[in-house]
């Protein structure tokens, strides 16, 4: 089926061993339904000058439910996205005006009630737009330094394979991972992983105006992502499930794949 999606959500790139790097994007139909599009190959997105908050028409197909039992979850037809068609951009006026009516429509403030959702039969909540009470911390810890040695070795085969170079295989492990505590509106407190694409470049670009200093580089990460975004910002977030933990019912099967900061609005005093 042709579909067009208002894409809000890209993951950092992975090592695949069939298409070199791939991301998993997310967004929203016309009638504003979350929904999920995996597999997609980086290079396809580049290619088409993909940005993120454009409609974008393409064809797609849902998952097997013997590969994913996630009902909103959808792969493209043509694998290379060459029937990608980017359409018009949703801007920021109006206080993100017409991004709100598109992602805002139906907003999680219990983290139990979303989890309970992801189990229901039927229902099987995989995405969701999730609004904090309160923001506790932002929380950056280490991580390996490469990727795996299995997935790397699967590129290498892939490059014999197509001719391609090992070393034109962009794609780069950030070593650090990035986390968000909050309480939802019953108090119960969660920390999750920020699997966003947009935090990942963040890191690089604040590594590169650093001089290649990480200590610099992560207080930068940490300024942005705590005292602008969760502080000064209407700060939502976009979460999913990954498959592996969902399928194991998972006491939290949920990440941070995306974020969404409008800017608050301040009511006027009366008097």
């Amino acid at each position: 089926m042709k579909k067009k999606v208002l894409i809000t959500v890209t993951t950092y790139p992975l090592p695949s061993g069939k298409y070199q790097e791939l991301v998993c994007a997310g967004g929203f139909d016309e009638n504003r339904e979350f929904i999920r599009i995996y597999p997609i190959p980086l290079s396809s997105l580049l290619r088409n000058r993909f940005r993120k908050y454009s409609w974008g028409e393409l064809s797609l197909e849902k998952r097997d439910p013997k590969k994913d039992f996630r009902p909103n979850t959808f792969s493209p037809i043509n694998k290379n996205l060459s029937d990608l068609k980017i359409l018009a951009q949703v801007d920021t006026r109006n206080n993100w005006k017409e991004r709100k009516e598109y992602c805002l429509n139906n907003v999680y403030t219990s983290m139990i009630s979303l989890i309970e959702d992801a189990y229901k039969r039927n229902i099987y909540k995989s995405l969701a737009v999730f609004k904090p009470n309160k923001f506790i911390s932002f929380i950056i810890e280490k991580d390996e330094r490469d990727w795996k040695p299995k997935w790397k070795e699967q590129i290498k085969q892939l490059c014999l394979f197509t001719g391609d170079e090992w070393k034109k295989i962009g794609i780069k492990k950030v070593p650090y991972k990035f986390y968000y505590r909050f309480l939802d509106d019953k108090g119960k407190e969660s920390k999750l992983m920020v699997e966003d694409w947009e935090i990942s470049q963040l890191y690089w670009n604040c590594l590169k105006a650093s001089d290649g200093k990480e200590d610099i580089a992560i207080k930068k990460v940490k300024q942005k992502c705590w005292n602008d975004l969760a502080l000064q910002k209407d700060l939502h977030l976009f979460l999913g499930t990954t498959l592996q933990w969902h399928k194991r019912r998972s006491p939290n099967p949920f990440l941070i794949v995306g974020l969404f900061y409008p800017p608050k609005i301040h009511q006027k005093k009366l008097f």
